[in-house]
């Protein structure tokens, strides 16, 4: 007989791996988010708070998808400007 309160199955998926790819790769402050939440899920989940670790994970995957549909729109903003010779003057 097992009395400890931790859940059954595993815990949800972190989203770390998108987390650090946003934060390296597009948006720095969003991916940052990311990253802290994404490492809640697992000690959420060891404290048995089941919904907690969800809504961690969630809003993880939630913060690291903006920094990236930010980040992508950043860049193709930026390269159209270049094509464009708006931005090529200045550097």
């Amino acid at each position: 007989m097992e009395t400890s309160n931790m859940p059954a199955g595993s815990p949800p998926d972190n989203n770390l791996v998108w987390a650090i790819i946003t934060t390296v790769i597009c948006c720095l402050p969003l991916g940052i988010v990311a990253i802290i939440k994404s490492t809640k899920v697992k000690e959420l989940w060891m404290s048995g708070d089941q919904a907690g670790a969800q809504k961690a994970a969630d809003d993880a995957k939630k913060y690291a998808i903006w920094g990236m549909v930010i980040g992508g729109v950043f860049w193709i903003l930026y390269i159209i400007l270049m094509v464009a010779g708006v931005l090529g003057s200045a550097f």
